[in-house]
């Protein structure tokens, strides 16, 4: 009876033994963030250990395979864990978004003390020289486009998707209007000195507001279709930062965008063209040379815009237009209205009538 226990138990330890699967002498264990790989032309058990690839982990020793996290999550450094992706855009609250706010707002204050300046001094010729009525609503609209880049710094919705381009494309129109405006009353001022003019008929307030309201009202129509066929929407962009889910506005159609953006330029072009023919009128009509190099800021920035739109990917893509809204309403405000602040401020000998109709040049 001895000798048959210990013959069982003999058979009993080679059973389980042999359902053990042997450690590959060969090759280490995989840890977490690796997978196995197989060598080419090697027993089974020889295999290699490679990283997991970009975005994908593995969670387990000796995984066959790394796995993908879900789109609101991201892989850990080491690849062995999904990690939840922050919710993020550019606002006020964060340093670059606080920067554009304190900037904008500056130059906001900084317009209304110019118009200021201008209700204050309404009565000398260099503020009535060039038709005080569009200079007003041009200060007006300026100060609208600073605080229009102030949109674009709130949290993306359903209401500020829909309505901040269409805004910024309308006021942008009216105050290129009023540049293309005001040079083309420049050029038939002039031409009205000369004798047996016929163009005293067409100058008055009814020239400049037909010009503002035709050309303004044309954006307004490229904005009414562009909300009937496409319009911009929020939505969640998970793939261009690993780490960040970015809020941001689908333009919902890319196309009707561009299309604000090219009237706008042709307004700007037409108003360089105009005022660059006008430029060397006698200094009566001189605001044709600072609209000249106005027109020449504004069309730069925002040729400069495109590429870097276009190249620039997440919140920054906002930060690139608010740059450009500043950049460019900055321009017109210190190219057209800075020399006249000057003048009217410093210089207040030359703000007269007799000055302004002596200098030829």
């Amino acid at each position: 009876e001895p000798e048959y226990n210990e013959v069982a138990g003999d058979i009993s330890i080679f059973a389980q033994t042999s359902t053990i699967i042997p450690t590959s002498v060969c090759s280490a264990r995989c840890n977490p963030g690796y997978f196995k790989q197989k060598q080419k032309e090697k027993q089974p058990c020889c295999y290699d250990c490679i990283i997991c690839p970009e975005g994908k982990l593995s969670g387990k020793i000796d995984a066959d395979y790394c796995i993908g996290c879900p789109e609101d999550q991201y892989a850990s450094k080491d690849k062995t864990a999904c990690i939840a992706k922050t919710i993020t855009s550019l606002t006020y609250e964060e340093p670059l978004g606080l920067a554009f706010t304190i900037v904008a707002l500056f130059f906001f204050l900084f317009t209304a003390v110019i118009f200021g300046i201008f209700l204050k001094h309404h009565h000398t010729p260099i503020v009535k020289a060039n038709n005080r009525d569009l200079t007003y609503i041009l200060l007006i609209s300026l100060q609208l486009c600073f605080l229009c880049a102030l949109q674009f710094l709130f949290r993306p919705g359903a209401i500020i998707c829909l309505f901040r381009q269409i805004t910024f494309g309308l006021i942008f129109s009216v105050a290129v209007s009023c540049v293309l405006a005001k040079t083309i009353i420049v050029v038939l001022a002039f031409l009205a000195t000369k004798p047996g003019s016929r163009m005293k008929k067409w100058i008055g307030k009814q020239l400049s507001t037909s010009i503002v309201l035709s050309c303004s009202l044309l954006q307004a129509v490229i904005g009414i279709l562009w909300l009937a066929k496409a319009p911009p929407f929020p939505e969640a962009d998970m793939i261009s930062v690993t780490e960040e889910i970015i809020l941001e506005c689908n333009e919902g159609s890319v196309c009707m965008f561009y299309c604000i953006l090219g009237y706008m330029g042709f307004l700007a072009v037409a108003s360089f063209i105009v005022a660059f023919l006008a430029r060397k009128l006698p200094s009566t009509f001189n605001e044709a040379k600072l609209i000249t190099f106005s027109m020449l800021v504004f069309c730069s920035v925002w040729l400069a815009f495109i590429p870097a739109y276009l190249s620039t990917k997440g919140k920054y893509v906002v930060a690139v237009e608010i740059f450009s809204i500043l950049a460019s309403s900055a321009g017109l405000l210190s190219c057209i209205f800075f020399p006249k602040c000057y003048i009217i401020l410093l210089k207040p000998e030359l703000n007269h009538r007799e000055l302004l109709t002596q200098r030829k040049h």
